[in-house]
This record gives structure tokens, sequence and C-alpha cells, in this order.
């Protein structure tokens, strides 16, 4: 089953789709604003969730990259032997085109950019460029260590490597143009950065083998806000949140 959450930031709206991991909810800040010294950070906002609808999706889909485009979802999924590009229709969760990847890639994140379809290798440091509308594979590129999660801001590709640190790819010619690095506000690194997703001028990113959904300001790696979606879980979990 795919769940898609609507999140409610503020005072805007925000539709996001995460690889087969959410519905569409709405989230409302429930951490208070204290006031703070100057030697000390600011809290950042903690959100809640509430599932509102859920579709159909394939139980055997290894979902790595997920991006809702014109009403059809493209969706990137992993495994050796099982990897591939695929388009599926929403409500009903049927598989209208695929490609398969070669045995020995283990896909990863996927992004669209204009009428391209991009997506990451997991340990191959290779990504692959298909063509929209055909899914025909156009080209490959390369990139130094893990591929994890991938999105755009509309210009650049941004991409994570599982470490707390994001790259800012060229889409042509898939060099670094920047990095930015994410810390919790202890300072320390925020690692195992994942899935990513472009909203409304801010990156989100879930934390690898966590339950958390974290905001991230593009320009500098500051950390925005947490999702929490503990209760997801079953039985949910107990722990800190990454701030």
């Amino acid at each position: 089953m795919l769940r898609v959450r609507r999140i409610a930031l503020a005072r805007a709206c925000a539709v996001l789709v995460f690889a087969g991991a959410f519905s569409l909810a709405r989230a409302e800040e429930s951490a208070a604003s204290a006031p703070t010294s100057r030697t000390e950070p600011a809290p950042v906002a903690i959100y809640d969730y509430e599932i509102v609808h859920t579709w159909p999706h394939d139980r055997t889909a290894f979902t790595q990259g997920l991006v809702f485009h014109k009403g059809i979802l493209i969706e990137g999924t992993g495994l050796h032997g099982r990897s591939t590009v695929r388009k599926v229709d929403l409500e009903t969760g049927r598989v209208r085109q695929s490609v398969s990847l070669a045995t020995e890639f283990f896909g990863e994140g996927l992004a669209v950019l204009g009428d391209k379809i991009y997506q990451l290798t997991w340990q191959n440091e290779k990504g692959f460029v298909y063509d929209l509308r055909t899914l025909a594979k156009e080209r490959e590129f390369s990139y130094a260590g893990e591929g994890w999660g991938l999105t755009t801001d509309g210009s650049s590709l941004i991409l994570s490597d599982g470490s707390h640190e994001l790259r800012f790819l060229d889409p042509e010619t898939f060099a670094v143009q920047r990095t930015i690095s994410v810390r919790d506000l202890a300072g320390k690194p925020l690692k195992h950065l994942n899935e990513l997703e472009f909203v409304r001028g801010e990156i989100y990113a879930n934390v690898w083998q966590t339950p958390y959904v974290v905001r991230i300001d593009p320009a500098d790696g500051r950390l925005l806000g947490v999702i929490d979606f503990r209760s997801l879980l079953s039985p949910p979990i107990a722990g800190p949140t990454p701030t």
C-alpha cells in the first residue's frame, strides 16, 4: 500500500511523495518557541501527521525513488536483479511502463528535471538518464561514492550519499557545483540522509533507519524542522529526535 501525506507547514501546505513510506497528511507544529539566549540555538519545529488517504502499490517493489509527475508516479526500484524505472498509475497501482537495470546495478534515488529522468545506483558510482516519455536510456554519468537520494531544485540535481553532506550537481556535466553540510542543533553531523524531495524552497530528507523526515535549508544546510513518523511503526518506537 502506497501512502502519501500532505504536510501543512505554518501558513503553507506542501504535497510530498516519499519512496514507499508515507501518505497524504497534515502536520501541526508541536514545538513551542521558547525565548533563548544568544548562546543557545532556537529549537526547531517538530511536526506530527495525519493519514487522509491510501492507494494500492506493488508490495514487491523495493522503492528507492518516487516522483508524482502529471498524475503519474515515476518510480525507481532497487535490489540487484530487480531494479527498474517505471511509470505507475496512482489510483490502481498498475505499472504502465517499465525498464530494467542490468543485474549488477542496485537502483537508488530518482528525480525528474525537464523531459529527463535521472537515476542513481547505490555502489556502482554510476547514474542513468532516461527520456521521460519513452523511458529509453539516453546516457550515463559518474559520481564519487555511493548514491542514495536524488531531487532537484529546478536547476541543479541534489544528491545524498548516506553522509551528512548534500551535493548540488550540474544536470548536463554532473560536475559538483557546491555542497552543504547538515548538522543537528548540537553541531554534530546529521548522517544517513537518504531519499530527498524539494518542496517550496526546502529540502526534505528522511533519515535512514529512523522514523524522521527533516527539513533542510538548501542555502546552508541549516535544520529547519523535523517531521515525526514514529507512530507509523508497529509497535511505535521511542527515541530522541535528530534535534
